[in-house]
């Protein structure tokens, strides 16, 4: 259901959750440490960007291979 409100090029919490493989309690945290910028939504119900996500996710690989 979330994802007919979510407008194209956006993710919901629990998608960028999904694609960091984590919860979404550890996505609130990458917000509250500024790792991570909501781009819309509401308070409860924020929207990320696509890109932040897969940049996000790309600094994870890169420091994983390190």
């Amino acid at each position: 259901m979330d994802s007919e409100i979510i407008p194209p090029g956006y993710y919901s919490t629990r998608d960028v959750a999904r694609a960091l493989d984590t919860t979404p309690g550890a996505v609130r945290n990458l917000v509250y440490r500024g790792q991570l910028t909501r781009a819309g939504g509401t308070e409860r119900h924020p929207w990320f960007t696509v890109t932040a996500v897969a940049e996000l996710l790309a600094k994870r690989r890169a420091r994983t291979a390190a």
